[in-house]
């Protein structure tokens, strides 16, 4: 069985027992979350969509760690004009396993 969730604005499918990052969500180690925008569930050809949630459907998972992303590097450079920026950034997210899936 697997859903489509939709959590900090992008989408992700997700199965039992997957370890997922996504954007940072409030919580510690250990802590039980749930998701409640589940777009599809699907089930063996059995495909039910939402629309454009399923209602009643949930998602729920344990909060791993709370990490961050690796380094980006953003560089501006205008030619012939000595400007040149540089300055990196670590995106903060959320490590998740999922524990369930329910219709």
């Amino acid at each position: 069985m697997y859903a489509v969730i939709k959590t900090g604005g992008k989408q992700y499918r997700v199965s039992k027992d997957d370890i997922v990052k996504i954007e940072k969500l409030d919580g510690e180690a250990g802590d039980k979350i749930e998701f409640k925008d589940v777009l599809m569930v699907g089930n063996d050809g059995d495909v039910a969509i939402g629309t454009p949630v399923i209602e009643g459907a949930v998602v729920s998972g344990e909060v791993l760690e709370q990490t961050r992303a690796g380094k980006i590097i953003v560089f501006k450079k205008k030619r012939r004009q000595n400007y040149r920026r540089k300055k990196g950034h670590r995106q903060h997210q959320t490590v998740v396993r999922i524990t369930g899936i329910k219709k």
